[in-house]
C-alpha cells in the first residue's frame, strides 16, 4: 500500500444538491475517540442511533442517525462512521468541517488528537480501500461504478450480477483450471528423468481444450456485458433535408431536433442515448453535408463537426431522400459523400444506406452503394419512413446485429473493454500453448511460459496482480465519497 492508504479519510457520500438525506462518511483505524467527540457517546456496533450533531460550541448542526461499523465488518474493511443528516448542501458541509475539526481536537482520555491525519477522500478512495482490504476484487469494484452509471435496466441488472461476484467466479474457475494445467507442465519440467509421461496421463491436451472452450464462453458473455455498459455510437449523415433530424426524433420518440424544410437547419451535433433491448445506442444527428456557395461560417463549422463525429462512429446511417432519387445533381452529391465515407472511415465501420421518405414515393432504392471501395464492403440498404415509422424496427434490429448483440442472452454480467482485451490476450496465449503442447518435450518450457502469461492476464481482471497506475485510472473515475 502507498502511504496515503494509511490516512483516515472523510467525504460527503451522497450526490451534490438538495435531498431528503445526506451522508458524511469517515473511514480509518481507531475511530472511537472521534465517535465520542462527534456524537457525545460511544455507539453500538452496526446500530443506528438518533442524536444531535453538535458543533465545537455544543450548538446542534442537525439531528440525524449515526452508525459505527468497526473493522473488519464494514464497506472499506476499516472502522467506518456514517452520519446521516438532512440532505442540504450547507448542512453537509458543516458536518464535514466539524469532522475535520473534531479529528484535530485532543482526546480527553489521552490528550492526543482524536484522529490525527484525517483528510478529504479522493475520488473512489473508499472503494479502493475495500479492494485493498480484500472486501471486494477489482472487477467488483468496477461494477460499483458501473451500477451507478448504468443507463438501462439491463445494464443495471448486469452490473449487480458483477458486484455479487458472478464475473469474478467465472474468472476464478478459469484461473483454477489454468493453475492445475501449469502444475502438470512444471512437474514434467522439474522431473524429466521420470519415465511416466505426466502430461499424457493427466490428459493435458483435454484439459487445455476444455479450458479454451470455457474461455470462449466467458469471452462471449464479456463482450455482451461490455456492450451493455458502453453501447454503440451511431451517426446519422447525409445531405441537407434528407430527414436526419426526423430520423433522430423517430428513434428517440421525442422532438429533440428542429425539423424544417430549410436546408442547413441543423447547425450543430444533436445527441440522444436510446436503448434497444437494453443496449445503449448513442444516436447522433449531424449537420447536412454539402459543398459549394451559400454556406455560411456557422454551417461550415457544423459540417466539420459532423465529419468529426462520423469518423468516431461505430456505425453510420447514410441517409438518402427517396423523393429526390433520379435527380442528377442530388445523386452526384450523394456519390461524392459516399466516396468520402469510404476514404475516411476504417473498414471496420459499417455504413448503411437508409432511404428515407418511403411514405412519399414508390421509387425503389438501389440495392447497394456502387461506390463502396477502399476495403469497405458494399453498403447495406434499408428503406423506411421517419414520418410514419415504417422500417424503424428493421433498422433497430440491424443496429443490434452490427453491435454483436445476441437477443435473449441470460445471466450476463457487466464488463469493460479492458476485461475483453485481457481475455483476448488469454485466448492468444492459450492458442500458442496448444501449439507448444503439440510439439511435446521440445517446447515444454515455452508451453509453461504461455500458461504463465495467460494466468497473468486473468489476474489483471480481478486485481490479483495489477500495477498501481492501473488502479489509479480505475478509481479516479469514481465519485467523491465512493
Amino acid at each position: 500500500m502507498l502511504p496515503r492508504h494509511q490516512d483516515p479519510i472523510v467525504a460527503i457520500a451522497t450526490a451534490p444538491g438538495r435531498g431528503a438525506v445526506g451522508i458524511v462518511r469517515v473511514s480509518g483505524r481507531g475511530l472511537d475517540a472521534l465517535v465520542q467527540a462527534l456524537c457525545g457517546k460511544a455507539l453500538k456496533a452496526r446500530e443506528a442511533t438518533y442524536l444531535p450533531f453538535r458543533d465545537a460550541h455544543g450548538a446542534p448542526i442537525d439531528h440525524g442517525l449515526a452508525l459505527h461499523f468497526p473493522a473488519p465488518h464494514s464497506y472499506t474493511g476499516e472502522d467506518v462512521l456514517e452520519l446521516q443528516a438532512h440532505g442540504g448542501p450547507v448542512v453537509l458541509q458543516l458536518l464535514l468541517a466539524r469532522c475535520l475539526q473534531a479529528a484535530a481536537e485532543p482526546d480527553p482520555a489521552t490528550g492526543r488528537p482524536c484522529l490525527p491525519g484525517l483528510r478529504l477522500a479522493q475520488p473512489g478512495e473508499f472503494t479502493e480501500r475495500a479492494f485493498l482490504n480484500d472486501k471486494i476484487d477489482l472487477a467488483q469494484a468496477e461494477a460499483i461504478a458501473d451500477l451507478i452509471d448504468a443507463s438501462t435496466e439491463a445494464a443495471a441488472r448486469s452490473a449487480s450480477r458483477s458486484l455479487a461476484g458472478d464475473f469474478s467466479r467465472e474468472i476464478g474457475t478459469l484461473r483454477e483450471a489454468l493453475i492445475h494445467l501449469r502444475m502438470l507442465v512444471e512437474a514434467t519440467l522439474d522431473f524429466p528423468e521420470e519415465e511416466i509421461d505426466f502430461l499424457q496421463k493427466a490428459d493435458a491436451q483435454g484439459q487445455l481444450d476444455r479450458l479454451q472452450a470455457q474461455l470462449a464462453e466467458v469471452l462471449r458473455k464479456t463482450r455482451q456485458g461490455a456492450l451493455l455498459r458502453d453501447g454503440i455510437k451511431v451517426v446519422i449523415a447525409g445531405q441537407p433535408n434528407a430527414g436526419k433530424s426526423s430520423l433522430l426524433n423517430a428513434l428517440a420518440g421525442a422532438e429533440l431536433a428542429i425539423v424544417t424544410p430549410i436546408a442547413g437547419t441543423t447547425r450543430d451535433v444533436v445527441q440522444q442515448a436510446i436503448q434497444i433491448e437494453g443496449v445503449p445506442v448513442h444516436v447522433i444527428d449531424t449537420a447536412g453535408l454539402r459543398e459549394g456557395e451559400g454556406i455560411d461560417e456557422v454551417e461550415r463549422i457544423g459540417i466539420e463537426r459532423a465529419w468529426a463525429q462520423i469518423e468516431g462512429a461505430d456505425a453510420v446511417l447514410f441517409l438518402h431522400d427517396l423523393t429526390r432519387a433520379g435527380q442528377a445533381t442530388y445523386e452526384a452529391a450523394d456519390a461524392e459523400i459516399a466516396a468520402l465515407l469510404d476514404t475516411r472511415l476504417p473498414a471496420s465501420v459499417t455504413v448503411i444506406d437508409v432511404w428515407n421518405k418511403a411514405d412519399a414515393t414508390d421509387i425503389a432504392p438501389l440495392a447497394e452503394s456502387p461506390t463502396a471501395s477502399n476495403g469497405h464492403p458494399a453498403h447495406e440498404s434499408l428503406r423506411l419512413s421517419a414520418k410514419t415509422g415504417t422500417g424503424l424496427d428493421a433498422l433497430r434490429q440491424r443496429l443490434l446485429e452490427l453491435a454483436g448483440w445476441q437477443s435473449g442472452a441470460e445471466g450476463l454480467y457487466i464488463a469493460r473493454e479492458r476485461h475483453v482485451q485481457a481475455l483476448r490476450r488469454v485466448e492468444d496465449h492459450l492458442e500458442w500453448a496448444a501449439q507448444h503442447l503439440g510439439a511435446q518435450a521440445q517446447s515444454l518450457d515455452l508451453l509453461a511460459e504461455e500458461l504463465r502469461l495467460a494466468q497473468n492476464a486473468l489476474n489483471e481482471i480481478t486485481g490479483a496482480f495489477s500495477a498501481d497506475d492501473l488502479l489509479g485510472v480505475i478509481f479516479s473515475s469514481f465519485c467523491i465519497g465512493k
